[in-house]
């Protein structure tokens, strides 16, 4: 005899018939996660009401189980789809949007993300590169402007014409802040003459959403980038990235604390490579290789956040520890009151 089940591994395809010889298995694996939701509904209700925690981007196939149990037909219906049950996963509270990095993201597809998302659900979206790339980097997709300096660095009028309009329009009530992520210039930049870049961007820019400048680069992270960032309402990046100094030296930097916000993102661990770690750890669906120094330093950033009443945005990637959604549970475990 047989009946049709829904297989537990694949997340995309249709319904597959299976004999009952697995239907205790099943039923048992349904137990289990019965049980496993009911552990972090539990967790979530102890974290801080003021504490987002959420990953820098959510299509990842590889968290089936973890964040991810419907079917989907495909990949291109999990990605416009699954937002939704991210947000419904009961640690998750705010979601990076890589992807406007790479190009503005259409009014459209924000209208699709924000009909999933529930209300009181925040995300932090980048800023278009761009605007925020001081200089073209040196490899050919860039083509003839590869290793020249950017004409439209931290340029407003093209920020508000092309990123954030269609925000403005489409996705303000879940938009939390504008992630300015500065990567390093193909020649480093003058501390002085980033600041007063800076410091014209933010005060022309918008003022609808709040902003958060991520650097890359060391020398910026200077007394006169946090005044910067003070007179102008804006919070610092607190990133743990393989070329920056560690959360807790950054939290030393006068002034950095002073934003409206606490943003950390939560990237790669010194030394790291981005393309050797995304294959390293691939599907991501477990723990690699723990930094629990990082999460210590995270720890301590978010409690004198929170001693400030300020608001805190967490965002994880894959590539700190292997699987972004389980480095949420332990730092809730840790952030738990």
């Amino acid at each position: 005899m047989t009946r049709s089940r829904r297989s537990k591994s694949p997340l995309f395809g249709e319904d597959e018939p299976q004999l009952d010889l697995f239907d205790r298995a099943d039923d048992d694996a349904d137990e289990s996660e019965e049980e496993e939701q009911r552990a972090l509904e539990a967790l979530g209700t102890r974290l801080p009401s003021r504490l987002r925690l959420g990953t820098s981007s959510w299509t990842f196939p590889g968290w089936a189980g973890l964040v991810y149990h419907r079917r989907y037909a495909n990949q291109k219906a999990f990605l416009r789809d699954s937002l939704g049950e991210y947000a419904a996963h009961p640690l998750m509270r705010t979601v990076g949007i890589d992807r406007g990095y790479y190009t503005p993201v259409p009014r459209e597809d924000l209208e699709v993300y924000a009909g999933q998302l529930p209300d009181g659900f925040r995300a932090a979206m980048k800023v278009w590169q761009r605007i925020t790339m001081p200089g073209y980097p040196r490899h050919p997709r860039y083509g003839a402007d590869a290793g020249k300096p950017n004409p439209s660095f931290l340029d407003p009028e093209l920020f508000e014409e092309a990123v954030h309009e269609p925000a403005r329009v489409a996705f303000s009530n879940h938009m939390g802040p504008w992630i300015v992520e500065v990567p390093p210039a193909p020649t480093p930049l003058d501390p002085s003459w980033f600041c007063e870049r800076l410091d014209a961007f933010l005060d022309r820019a918008p003022r609808d959403f709040p902003y958060a400048v991520e650097i890359r680069d060391r020398k910026l992270l200077t007394p006169e980038y946090a005044k910067t960032l003070r007179r102008h309402g804006a919070s610092h990046v607190f990133n743990y990235w393989s070329r920056m100094p560690s959360l807790s030296a950054q939290m030393r930097v006068e002034g950095l604390l002073d934003g409206p916000l606490l943003v950390s993102r939560l990237l790669l661990p010194p030394g790291g490579r981005y393309g050797e770690l995304k294959e390293a750890f691939a599907p991501f669906d477990r723990i690699v290789s723990p930094q629990p120094e990082m999460r210590q330093d995270l720890v301590r950033l978010v409690q004198a956040a929170l001693d400030r009443d300020k608001e805190c945005y967490v965002l994880v990637n894959n590539k700190a520890e292997g699987s972004s959604p389980l480095t949420v549970r332990a730092l809730a475990e840790l952030l738990a009151e």
